[in-house]
Order: C-alpha cells, then structure tokens, then sequence
C-alpha cells in the first residue's frame, strides 16, 4: 500500500515511514499541506493519505477540501492524525471527507490497522 504522510512534524513523519516500511507498506513523507496537494495529484498516487492538520503551506482542513474537490484525488481515502485540542475537529473532518480520525499521540499498530481498514473497504 503506498501511504502518503502528511505531517509537518519530521521526527513523527519520519517515525511513521519507518514503522510503514517495516510493515511492507511504501510511504511518502510530505511536511506540508502543499506538498501534500503535489504529491497526492501525481503518479503513482497514494492509496491512502495520512493527514495532519496544523501545518505550513495551508492547513490539513484546506487540503483536506482540496482533496476532495478534485477529480483526481476525491476517491483516496484519507485518515486525520492530528493533535488538535478542538473536540469538534473529529466531526469537521469526517464532514469534509476524511474516512476516519485519530488524536495523537496515536498507537502505531492503531494507525496501520486504520490505514489497512479504510483501504480494504
């Protein structure tokens, strides 16, 4: 499965590539939002997209809509992992398009077992 992580934070980034990797996955770090946007549009395509939400270059909400805007990406499942204190934040994103949301700190095998269950569905 080829994970697109998006989070500006470079040692979580970083951390969750390594645990991807190990677990026979291909991930592809993005720290930012426009990267993530560049990423996501070209070839080969993430089959799913971990997103964060408080980053540079535009927020995960902006990209997250983005996303979902495009004929391109609309249909690449994406999961929220965010550290974001708003308890609305869950249902915003779920309202935008986002498959599923996950405060951090998140477990490790808590984040694959999603990444593996949105994209089997």
């Amino acid at each position: 499965m080829r994970v697109l992580v998006a989070d500006d934070d470079r040692i979580i980034s970083h951390l969750l590539c390594a645990v991807l990797r190990e677990v026979g996955h291909e991930p592809v770090p993005a720290f930012d939002a426009m990267q993530a946007m560049m990423f996501a549009m070209r070839a080969p395509q993430p089959d799913v997209i971990l997103l964060d939400i408080n980053m540079p270059g535009g927020t995960g909400v902006e990209a997250l809509r983005k996303l979902k805007a495009s004929v391109k990406t609309m249909l690449i499942p994406v999961v929220v992992l965010s550290g974001s204190l708003d308890p609305t934040m869950p249902d915003v994103m779920k309202g935008l398009g986002a498959v599923d949301y996950l405060p951090k700190p998140a477990q490790i095998p808590t984040v694959i077992e999603t990444l593996e269950r949105v994209t089997s569905a």
